[in-house]
Order: C-alpha cells, then sequence, then structure tokens
C-alpha cells in the first residue's frame, strides 16, 4: 500500500501563537481550581458597552442580515471605517479602500499576503507580536528582525532599519502603540521612518489596532498622516477588539491604495467571504455611537498602568521602561537571570516564566515569543485587585 502524502510542510512549520498557549495553560489550571492569576491575554475584562450589544440584538430581527452580503463588508460600514481613518489617522480615502475582516487577525495575514512576493525581506521590528513573523512566512517572506532594547524604550531608528535593508527588502512593519511594550512612537520618529520608507520605495504594514489607547498626552500619530505621501505604499491594520471590548466579536479591517486592497478582496472573497452580519453591525454602532464607555475603559487601563509599572519597579533586577500606549508593560527581568530562585537555576525568560507559574501561580509571556529573551510581557487588561496581587506575589518570589 502506497504510504499517504505528509501535511502540510508551510503549516507544519508555523507555531502556535504563544500568547494563547500561556493564556490557555492559565484557563487550564484555573479550571482545576488554582488560584492562578493570568497576566497573558491581550482581551480587555471589560464587558462590550450595551448600546453595541443592542444594535447586534436589533441587527438579528432584520431578515437582510441572514444573507450573504459583500464580501468586503457591510458598505455602511465600510463608510464607518473610512471616516474613522480620516479622523483618527489623518487619511482620507474612500470606502472601496477598505476591507472589513474577521478581526485584525485576519487582516494582518492578508495585507502580507498582498504586498510580499516569495523570497522579499521584511524588515520587522522586535520586540514584535509573536503573529507577524508567522504571517510573513505564509507569504513566503522572510522576516528580518531589528531589535531595540529597553534603552531605547523598545523604539527602532532609522539608522537600524538602513542597516537591516537589502535589495531583497520589500515591507517594513510598524507598530505604535507597540504590543508587546506599550511604546509609543513620537510625531518626530514616526516622520523620519515614514519618509525613509517612502525613500526606498519599501511598502509599510502599519497595525493600529491600539492607536486610541494612548496615555500622558501621548497621541499615536499614523505614519500616513506624518507623511502623507506614503499613502500609496501603506495599508493600515485596525479593528474594534481593543478600544471597545469586542475581542470575541472577530472585526477588524485593512486600508490601503486601491491595487492592495483589490487583491486583497479577491483573496477573502474566496478564504472567508463577508464577516458575520450581526458583528458587523455591532461594530458600525460601534465607530458612530457615543464614545464615552471607550474613555472609560482608558482611563481605568491608565490606573492600572501607574499602578503596574510602580509596583514592578520595586522588584530587584527589574527595568521597567513606561508604556504610554495599549495595555501592557514589558519589564527588562535580565537582572534576575543566571540566578538560582527557590532551588531552580533560571537563565532565560521561558524558564523564568516556568518558575513564576509554578511557584507563584502568575502567568506572564516570556520574551522569547516576542524577540530576545531577557523580557516578560505582562497585560494589565485585568481586574485591579488581581493585577495588584499578582505583583506582590512577584514580589515576595525575587524580594
Amino acid at each position: 500500500m502506497t504510504e499517504r502524502a505528509p501535511v502540510s510542510r508551510k503549516l507544519s512549520s508555523i507555531a502556535e501563537s504563544a500568547t494563547l498557549k500561556v493564556d490557555a495553560k492559565a484557563k487550564a489550571l484555573k479550571s482545576e481550581g488554582k488560584p492562578v492569576i493570568s497576566y497573558a491575554a491581550g482581551e480587555p475584562d471589560f464587558a462590550t458597552p450595551q448600546f453595541i450589544v443592542d444594535a447586534a440584538a436589533e441587527a438579528l430581527h432584520d431578515r437582510a442580515n441572514y444573507r450573504y452580503t459583500p464580501a468586503a463588508g457591510l458598505p455602511v460600514l465600510r463608510e464607518a471605517i473610512a471616516a474613522k481613518t480620516l479622523r483618527d489617522s489623518g487619511l482620507e480615502v474612500s470606502p472601496a479602500q477598505v476591507i472589513v475582516t474577521n478581526g485584525g487577525k485576519q487582516a494582518v495575514y492578508q495585507a502580507f499576503q498582498a504586498v510580499v512576493n516569495p523570497g522579499d525581506e521584511v524588515l520587522l521590528p522586535a520586540p514584535y507580536w509573536t503573529t507577524y513573523p508567522e504571517a510573513i512566512a505564509l507569504a513566503d517572506g522572510i522576516p528580518v528582525e531589528v531589535f531595540a532594547g529597553a534603552d531605547q524604550n523598545y523604539k527602532v531608528t532609522v539608522e537600524q532599519l538602513e542597516a537591516a535593508r537589502t535589495d531583497k527588502t520589500t515591507v517594513l512593519v510598524f507598530v505604535s502603540p507597540s504590543n508587546p511594550t506599550g511604546s509609543v512612537y513620537t510625531p518626530e520618529e514616526t516622520k523620519a521612518i515614514g519618509q525613509w520608507a517612502l525613500e526606498h520605495g519599501i511598502w509599510v504594514i502599519s497595525d493600529e489596532i491600539y492607536q486610541n489607547l494612548v496615555y500622558e498626552g501621548a497621541r499615536a500619530v499614523s505614519i500616513v498622516e506624518a507623511v502623507p505621501e506614503l499613502a500609496g505604499q501603506t495599508i493600515l491594520v485596525n479593528g474594534v477588539a481593543k478600544t471597545y471590548a469586542m475581542t470575541g466579536w472577530r472585526v477588524g479591517w485593512m486600508v490601503g491604495p486601491a491595487d492592495a486592497i483589490k487583491v486583497a478582496g479577491n483573496l477573502q472573497s474566496h478564504l472567508s467571504s463577508n464577516v458575520n452580519n450581526i458583528a458587523q453591525r455591532a461594530a458600525l454602532a460601534a465607530l458612530t455611537g457615543p464614545q464615552t464607555e471607550a474613555e472609560q475603559m482608558r482611563l481605568a487601563f491608565d490606573r492600572r498602568r501607574k499602578l503596574i509599572v510602580a509596583e514592578l519597579a520595586k522588584i530587584p533586577g527589574v527595568a521597567v521602561p513606561n508604556p504610554l500606549g495599549a495595555f501592557y508593560v514589558y519589564p527588562d527581568v535580565r537582572g534576575l537571570l543566571g540566578r538560582s530562585w527557590r532551588g531552580t537555576q533560571v537563565d532565560t525568560t521561558l524558564e523564568l516564566a516556568d518558575l513564576i507559574l509554578d511557584e507563584a501561580e502568575v502567568a506572564v509571556v516570556p520574551g522569547e515569543a516576542f524577540g530576545p529573551s531577557g523580557y516578560l510581557r505582562l497585560s494589565y487588561a485585568l481586574g485591579d485587585d488581581q493585577l495588584l496581587e499578582g505583583v506582590q506575589r512577584l514580589q515576595q518570589l525575587f524580594g
């Protein structure tokens, strides 16, 4: 009998999402009755605002939502996304330049599929969100990491990008505010990077999912607002998940020049067709309705941000750059490595995260998921009491 052909070699090379893996492990331990506190998931703990839920409930009674709708999204939602893009990213686009996707993650996948050809090099500032290198690989591109440490507040410079550029470089990933670090590029830094990309004809995929979650008067200036001429070679990725506590609704979008949107739209027509119509109606309500509750959530994140930064800084050997966006803190914990803790030798942050889960029953994501070892990502999108208790457990473990 002939042996069966193997499964896809390309997909077999793709790793499971590290953040979701850690979060799943923490949830499994919780289900066993263990008092685990998890900082792993990038998911707001708030309920979706009621007016958004009400809009979805109303949409359930409209028979038009029971049918297929345009694969690129409901026209009225695409109009609302175009209006948001002008308002928050300073870029005027037509609804035809918008595709509604099943969450921001599909938009990221399709953006790389749209502009990356086999063998293209994609500059990937590190630390980076764990999905980016896998999505680049799925497009047959080659991720080229450009690392910026805590001393740079995790922000790469034009000089670093230029040093990494080759004649195969075609795409730059730009993320501000950043997952996993919470860093926000200044308007001047953003403009310098945008002008560099424009000069060299490099596509920019800019993930703006956290653009409305900024603190201390910071503003996440879009790279196409900083350099308007760059709009012809930039794809913006965004969604309602983080700002409106709608992670489970799965509505994101991509905005870009007509040729890139056309090929991405063709892909989506075969890949998934339209996003759930009820969720699209909910997203429409989120973008066009009152922003009061979104602002209240942002203020709560800000309060938690200040708390977790102050408390982590009390741990000897831990350096904590001040994050000005998103809902993550990314401490430099190299001062805890190369030592023995409670009888266990710890040399990497993979080992450190395991120790923390075993000894303190706290789940964190090790730096290896986002680039080099030596760092931890903690999401402060969890209740205030748990947030404080978890850090106090770390203080006791390493005090």
